[in-house]
């Protein structure tokens, strides 16, 4: 930086800078101006500093080298986020169609039995109906009781005539009038001239083709109005 020059001991302190990177404290007295001394440089005053040196433990220095050796150890990276489980596909369900139930309405005058559903007509029968002294009861009931090829007791001899082609109640057996002894219902029957006519014991004699099927459109509950 050139010569330099001996200072007395000074009160104030300014700091030198030169071309050199190195800094300088030089001292002048009290009360005087540095451009006084050195004219040609320019001062600033400021307390005393104290340099570490760069090779001083703990360092900004010695972390910057840390940090950029090969084996420093980095922070371990953050651990994945859970996956969430993808909600399964949304299905669209479709209602199935609600059946409604059937009921019977047993027309004497009409000699028929009609089908009603959601009150249409679904299906009519051509019936024989009870003879004069021995009329079909009428009024409101249920069916209480069903039966496949059933056996027949006579009334009157109590002879009991066993399933098949000869007995009087045909195929299918529909209860729906009880005296807690006797019971009246539809049946079929072997005697197909006899159907449209008043011709039974109280009983609805049908054709075997047509109670059977009647028996899969009912079931125990169904009501039946007799007019």
């Amino acid at each position: 930086m050139g010569r330099q020059t001996m200072l007395k001991p000074l009160s104030n302190t300014f700091l030198l800078m030169g071309c050199s990177t190195a800094l300088y404290s030089m001292a002048a007295p009290a009360g005087a101006q540095a451009v006084d001394y050195y004219p040609q440089l320019s001062f600033s005053a400021t307390k005393p500093v104290a340099k570490a040196p760069l090779s001083a433990p703990g360092s900004l220095s010695d972390r910057l080298s840390e940090l950029n050796s090969p084996n420093a150890l980095l922070p371990a990276p953050d651990p994945p986020l859970p996956r969430l489980a993808e909600p399964a596909p949304a299905t669209q369900s479709v209602a199935e169609p609600v059946t409604q139930p059937v009921y019977l309405v047993l027309r004497l005058d009409q000699r028929q039995v009609h089908v009603y559903r959601s009150g249409r007509i679904e299906a009519s029968y051509p019936v024989a109906v009870g003879k004069t002294g021995w009329e079909t009861p009428t009024g409101s009931f249920e069916v209480f009781h069903r039966l496949v090829d059933p056996g027949w007791t006579h009334p009157m001899t109590g002879e009991v005539v066993p399933p098949g082609p000869e007995n009087p109640l045909g195929e299918r057996w529909i209860a729906f009038w009880t005296d807690g002894v006797n019971q009246i219902g539809f049946h079929g029957t072997p005697n197909r001239e006899s159907v449209g006519q008043a011709a039974s014991h109280g009983c609805v004699r049908m054709y075997n083709e047509d109670i059977r099927e009647l028996y899969e459109l009912i079931e125990v509950g169904t009501r039946v109005m007799v007019l």
